[in-house]
C-alpha cells in the first residue's frame, strides 16, 4: 500500500526563535564515534559543532523524547545530501506523524521509488538511514546552509523548519 502524502511549502517568512533555547533533551550520534548527549550536555558549544557538521556529512538523531524513544529529527548527511525526517510515535490513540524533507526538483521520481531499483543513481541518494535504508533524491535536499538551519530550528524549538519544503505521510 503506497501512502499518501501531503506536500507542506516552504515559507518566505521564518519566525523568530530564542537563540538559546533548547528543545531537544537528548542527541545521539548513529555512527562512531557514538556519541550521546543528555539535556544538561546540550551545550551552546555542541549545538554548533552540529550545525558545522551538517555541510561536512552527519548522522544524528535530535530527540524532544528524553528517552529517545518516541518523537526526534533524523539528520543525515554526506556533504552533499542532507535527509532530514521527523518521526513522533504517539499514543493514547493520536495519529503518529511522518515528515521528510522535500527536493521538488525530484518530484517526477515518485513511480521510481516504489520500483525499489536503487542502483537508479538518478533516483537514489547514497545515504542510508539507520545504516540500511537507501534514501530517495525526493527526501533528500542540497542546500545544506538551509539544512543546517533546519536542523538548528529543530534543536531550539522541537519544530519543523519552515524554510524547506517537507512531505508528510498520511
Amino acid at each position: 500500500m503506497n501512502p499518501k502524502i501531503k506536500i507542506v511549502p516552504k515559507r518566505e517568512t521564518i519566525p523568530s526563535f530564542d537563540p538559546n533555547a533548547v528543545a531537544a533533551n537528548y542527541i545521539e550520534y548513529y555512527h562512531s564515534p557514538k556519541k550521546a548527549y543528555k539535556q544538561e550536555e546540550i551545550t551552546p558549544k555542541i549545538i554548533s559543532k552540529i550545525i558545522k557538521e551538517v555541510s561536512k556529512g552527519i548522522n544524528i538523531n535530535l530527540f524532544l523524547d528524553p528517552a529517545g524513544e518516541c518523537d526526534w529529527m533524523e539528520a543525515l548527511s554526506d556533504g552533499e545530501w542532507l535527509y532530514l525526517a521527523r518521526f513522533r510515535f504517539c499514543q493514547n490513540g493520536e495519529q503518529d506523524e511522518y515528515f521528510f524533507s522535500y527536493n521538488p526538483d525530484y518530484a517526477s521520481t515518485v513511480a521510481q521509488t516504489k520500483e525499489s531499483d536503487y542502483s537508479d543513481k538518478s533516483v537514489w541518494t547514497e545515504l542510508l538511514s539507520g545504516g540500511q535504508s537507501i534514501i530517495p533524491k525526493i527526501h533528500a535536499i542540497t542546500n545544506l546552509e538551509s539544512g543546517a538551519k533546519a536542523v538548528e530550528f529543530f534543536i531550539r524549538t522541537g519544530e519543523l523548519y519552515p524554510g524547506i519544503d517537507w512531505v508528510q505521510e498520511l
